[in-house]
C-alpha cells in the first residue's frame, strides 16, 4: 500500500469515527514499526482533541512523530520530529488542534480529516517512504 492509499484510509477512519486523529495515523503506519496494532491503539489512545487541550499539538502530528520515532529507535527522534511538523506546518496551516480548527479566528485551517491525511504525507516526505 503506498503511502498515498495509507493517508486516504487513515482519512476515512477519523472521518467515520472509527478512530481518533492520532490512532489513525499510528495504525496506518503500524508497520513501521515493531508495535502491534494493539499496542499502537493504546498508546495513541489518548492525544486526541490536540493531546486531550486544544491548545495541544494536533494528535496527528503526535502519531506520525511516534511512528517515525519508534521506526528509528530513538535516534535522530528529535530531528525527524523537527521535519515532520515543519512539513504538517506547511501542509495545514498550523500545529496546535485550536489553530487547525480556528478556535480563536473562527477559520478552520484543516479538518481533522486533512490533518491526518498530511501527518501521514509529511511522515513519508521526512522518513523518505514517498
Amino acid at each position: 500500500m503506498t503511502m498515498k492509499e495509507r493517508a486516504e484510509l487513515a482519512a476515512g477512519w477519523k472521518r467515520d469515527g472509527v478512530r481518533n486523529c492520532c490512532q489513525s495515523v499510528t495504525l496506518a503506519l503500524a508497520d513501521q514499526c515493531d508495535l502491534t496494532e494493539e499496542q499502537l491503539r493504546c498508546l495513541s489512545s489518548g492525544f486526541a482533541v490536540g493531546m486531550g487541550d486544544p491548545d495541544g499539538t494536533c494528535g496527528s502530528l503526535v502519531g506520525a512523530c511516534m511512528i517515525a520515532g519508534l521506526r528509528c529507535r530513538g535516534d535522530r527522534a528529535l530531528r525527524y520530529t523537527r521535519q515532520i511538523a515543519q512539513t504538517f506546518r506547511e501542509l495545514s496551516g498550523a500545529v496546535s488542534c485550536g489553530d487547525l480548527k480556528g478556535r480563536d479566528t473562527g477559520v478552520v485551517l484543516s479538518p481533522c480529516d486533512a490533518c491526518v491525511r498530511n501527518a501521514i504525507l509529511a511522515y513519508a516526505q521526512v522518513m523518505g517512504e514517498e
